[in-house]
């Protein structure tokens, strides 16, 4: 069965370089989580990547640029980093057409540019989509500003990947500080903090009518839903007092969001997002290289979850080449 991981990431040099010339504050998890040989197969497209996706039993992985790309930097640099990371990875894509698809970075930090950047990252270089990383430093996904980006996604109908990044320093300070430094970023990040701060940037764009006012939207959220999905039955409630929207939020889950559980080999999270979003809406990715495990783990969950065919083959890849469009051989 082919089998398709669609979060799975690159960091580039050039991209490293931008992040430490970008004015601060700075995200600190990437000196803790980027380094060594972490670092190494973050930067390889050849060789050593499709070996260890051959071992994982992984057939495509779809590339994209990790946490926090290039939200931080200012307009001018984001716009050329974007420009460098796409073309990046659709040659990794032109090189190995059968092991590797990719969604774009976006500029978000020019909102002009943006969506322009998207066009030509979909239409020019046959990208699948982007990935985001949440606010790009105070605007969250849902500010008027960025709305000709979410826009531009559902006329092109591709997805956009919320994936987490650190929250905002004023937000570590309150709510994840006073431990101890290492346990501090920790708790701020892959702890907890980046999983609020991605399902509250899907919440936002509800509450905010963004699936009112673009009804086709396709929204992806990793990590089994960013914790946001376990509490949906209590915010809907809560939401459908206190706005006034389309749709329930319960409504939205099953219509604009897709999740997929970046390597947290949980059969119970599994079975609760599909009852949530239900089975056309699963997708599947091992979070590379962050959740690398040797002994293939990835292709031995797929093959043993409690799934029907129909429902394990739309895990696996249907689901995604729905969404996408077929993997090109």
């Amino acid at each position: 069965m082919l089998l398709i991981a669609i979060e799975e990431h690159i960091l580039p040099l050039s991209v490293r370089e931008a992040w430490a010339s970008a004015p601060p504050p700075y995200d600190p998890v990437s000196a803790i989580a980027d380094g060594g040989e972490t670092g190494e197969r973050l930067a390889d497209f050849g060789r050593g990547r499709l070996a260890l996706m051959d071992e994982q039993g992984v057939d495509v992985q779809v590339l994209s640029l990790t946490t926090p790309s290039l939200h931080n930097l200012k307009p001018l640099p984001a716009v050329k980093a974007a420009r460098r990371v796409n073309d990046l990875i659709a040659d990794a894509c032109a090189r190995h057409p059968s092991r590797f698809q990719g969604f774009a970075a976006l500029p978000t930090a020019d909102p002009e540019a943006a969506p322009r950047e998207l066009e030509r990252a979909v239409r020019e270089l046959g990208l699948k989509g982007a990935l985001l990383c949440g606010r790009t430093r105070e605007r969250h996904l849902d500010h008027p500003a960025l709305r000709p980006m979410l826009t531009k996604a559902t006329e092109l109908g591709v997805p956009l990947f919320i994936h987490p990044q650190t929250p905002a320093g004023a937000v570590r300070e309150a709510n994840y500080s006073g431990i101890s430094d290492r346990a501090d970023v920790a708790l701020a990040a892959f702890g907890l903090g980046w999983h609020y701060e991605a399902g509250l940037e899907w919440v936002r764009l509800a509450a905010a009518g963004v699936f009112d006012e673009l009804p086709t939207l396709q929204i992806i959220l990793g990590h089994w839903g960013e914790v946001v999905l376990f509490y949906l039955e209590r915010t809907a409630a809560v939401m459908s007092r206190a706005l006034e929207l389309d749709r329930s939020l319960d409504d939205y889950a099953r219509r604009n969001l897709y999740v997929t559980g970046s390597g947290m080999w949980s059969e119970a999270y599994l079975q609760r997002c599909l009852a949530i979003v239900g089975p056309d809406r699963l997708l599947f990715s091992t979070d590379f290289p962050y959740q690398y495990r040797p002994g293939g783990e990835p292709r031995r969950f797929l093959e043993s979850v409690d799934l029907d065919d129909a429902t394990r083959r739309g895990l696996a890849f249907a689901n995604w080449e729905r969404l996408t469009g077929p993997a090109t051989d």
